[in-house]
């Protein structure tokens, strides 16, 4: 295998076309899909025979949880080949932010796996999934900062349009603002989601990068 090095920039981008999409799909489907379909909020019992019921999928949810974070250190890793010759420190500080929220993210994932172990006892396997969210939301504050230099990347590179560094950056506020809102006013959910509309930002730029690629200067 060609070392990362010595790949050009357009060979960068292929891998990525294909890496960051499986992240997001793999992403959205542990995070997003499985606690939906399984888990019923303040409802133990419920939740517990869902679990039960369809323990495949559950532990397809850890499972895809930790693939995730291991595809996030790769895409992060190509990302700061792909941005390194607009401006190395922000893409050193891209793949720190990024690479902090990997070792959460996985330890944080013992708590599915404690729900898991305690099926037979409702509330104890429902204080673990509310633990695990929790976790998530504490690791999601960093998969938020990490968008800031990155659309900043985006922004001065001139590979993609720069409204869609903006838009990532937007994305940063959004992101930050609403896992903070959660934690000290969950509540408040039509503001949390107002703010998660913000958030669309990244999407644009896994979209743009997966279908068109990057514009590079011609030497």
């Amino acid at each position: 295998m060609e070392k990362m090095e010595n790949m050009s920039q357009h060979q960068t981008v292929t891998i990525l076309r294909f890496l960051y999409p499986i992240w997001a799909i793999m992403g959205a489907f542990s995070i997003m899909y499985v606690p939906s379909a399984l888990i019923v909020p303040g409802n133990a019992a419920t939740t517990a025979s869902n679990i039960i019921s369809n323990e495949f999928l559950f532990r397809a949810g850890i499972a895809g949880s930790l693939i995730t974070q291991l595809i996030f250190i790769f895409a992060a890793l190509f990302l700061y080949k792909l941005f390194e010759q607009v401006n190395k420190n922000h893409s050193l500080l891209m793949v720190i932010l990024a690479l902090i929220s990997v070792p959460i993210a996985m330890l944080n994932t013992l708590n599915s796996v404690a729900a898991l172990l305690s099926l037979k006892n409702a509330e104890q396997m429902m204080f673990f999934l509310d633990l695990n969210a929790q976790g998530i939301i504490i690791a999601s504050i960093f998969w938020e900062l990490w968008l800031f230099p990155l659309g900043y990347l985006i922004y001065k590179s001139g590979y993609f349009p720069k409204i869609i560094g903006i838009s990532v950056i937007i994305g940063g506020i959004g992101y930050t603002l609403g896992s903070f809102m959660k934690l000290l006013m969950p509540n408040f959910g039509l503001f949390i989601s107002l703010l998660e509309i913000m958030t669309f930002g990244e999407i644009i730029f896994l979209v743009w990068l997966s279908i068109k690629g990057a514009k590079f200067p011609q030497n």
